[in-house]
């Protein structure tokens, strides 16, 4: 498939800075048009961004509003107003010309003390492209607000890193590639094969938290595989290049979802992490009313937790036997999986972590895949 028929967007950092833009320039009576031009930084290049709505909101404060485009993905995000409301005083007192905020829809981290949930790219791109509109004695405060940031953060995953009460200004670009449009898997098993040349064992990683804790413990940045939720291809055109061995490393509820045969992880398609849970809860002889409890769980990370509260009040090990479980059938199923479409004695090797970013269980043939990759 060409991929040119997949079209790339934009960040919500980037959308967040182009409002803050249009609000200051609003401030300074520049003339505004139809759109704002902004620095990426990452990568190098100067965008045009849509200015939806701008107004003053007081003599020194005004509001802007630009549209989320992620381009073509599946992102929930898309459509979504991004508010900057610029507070701008002509005599800078403070020892910061700029300071950014995060406000209604933006998420608090819960494990930083309760921060905006705004991350370094976010930060780094709307101090760049602010400064160049700043003179020496303007300052501002910048307060980012997403209005639908609550509502949509249900659909995510972000409770389950630390992150409550909204979005988070994440990322580290300005483009949003269309990971999860079909011409993205082109790319991804072109990659793939490149590095087939060099190297027999990869791991691979649904998203960015596999690849940064994954480096973080001394894996060759080389030898990682960003997956997206293409597991099931890539999985097979590594059985394809005759790849010899794979580690499966990844949030487990994202990967948990393989132990119920589930090989296209995007949950527009397919879910059952609740269930799988259950499933090898009662494998493994938790009782009824535990299982109960289980089942009414609304995040895998909340099953986990209820687990980890069971053994430290029981002194029981369920935790371990129950992942130890899903983690040995995440390794089989994979390999059967393969096995379907391509004859071959691949090793499958899995780990999965949890959302404070320690590693929970780590499969049979995932410890030894660790020591090889060492």
């Amino acid at each position: 498939m060409n991929n040119n028929l997949a079209r790339s967007g934009y960040t919500l950092p980037v959308f967040a800075c182009a409002s803050a833009i249009a609000a200051l320039h609003h401030l300074q009576n520049k003339l505004i048009n139809d759109t704002v031009s902004l620095d990426l930084i990452d990568p190098n290049k100067t965008v045009n961004i849509p200015i939806q709505q701008v107004a003053k909101l007081q003599e020194n404060t005004a509001l802007a509003i630009t549209i989320s485009d992620p381009g073509d993905n599946l992102d929930l995000t898309r459509n979504t107003p991004i508010w900057a409301i610029v507070e701008l005083s002509k005599n800078n007192q403070s020892d910061e010309q700029i300071i950014i905020k995060g406000g209604e829809g933006i998420g608090k981290q819960i494990n930083n003390e309760q921060k905006d949930a705004i991350y370094n790219y976010a930060k780094k791109l709307l101090n760049h492209n602010l400064k160049q509109h700043l003179s020496t004695t303007e300052s501002i405060i910048v307060t980012i607000i997403l209005p639908e940031g609550r509502k949509l953060a249900k659909r995510t995953s972000n409770e389950a890193f630390g992150v409550v009460e909204g979005l988070s200004l994440l990322g580290t670009t300005g483009i949003s590639q269309p990971l999860s449009a079909p011409g993205q898997l082109d790319i991804y098993q072109q990659q793939l094969k490149e590095k087939a040349q060099q190297f027999d064992t990869f791991v691979f990683c649904i998203g960015e938290n596999g690849l940064d804790l994954a480096q973080k413990i001394g894996i060759n940045s080389q030898q990682l595989i960003k997956t997206a939720n293409w597991l099931g291809p890539l999985l097979v055109t590594a059985g394809l290049e005759k790849v010899q061995s794979i580690l499966l490393f990844g949030y487990h509820g994202k990967l948990i979802k393989l132990a119920g045969g589930i090989f296209h992880t995007h949950h527009h398609l397919a879910d059952g992490r609740r269930e799988i849970l259950v499933a090898h809860g009662a494998k493994i002889g938790l009782s009824t009313t535990i299982l109960q409890q289980l089942f009414t769980c609304e995040t895998t990370e909340d099953g986990l937790q209820l687990l980890r509260t069971l053994d430290q009040d029981t002194g029981s090990h369920w935790t371990q036997q129950i992942y130890q479980s899903i983690a040995d059938t995440i390794d089989q199923r994979t390999q059967a999986y393969i096995s379907k479409y391509v004859e071959t004695d691949i090793k499958i090797g899995s780990v999965l972590f949890g959302r404070d970013r320690s590693i929970i269980i780590t499969s049979k043939t995932g410890k030894v895949l660790l020591d090889k990759l060492d």
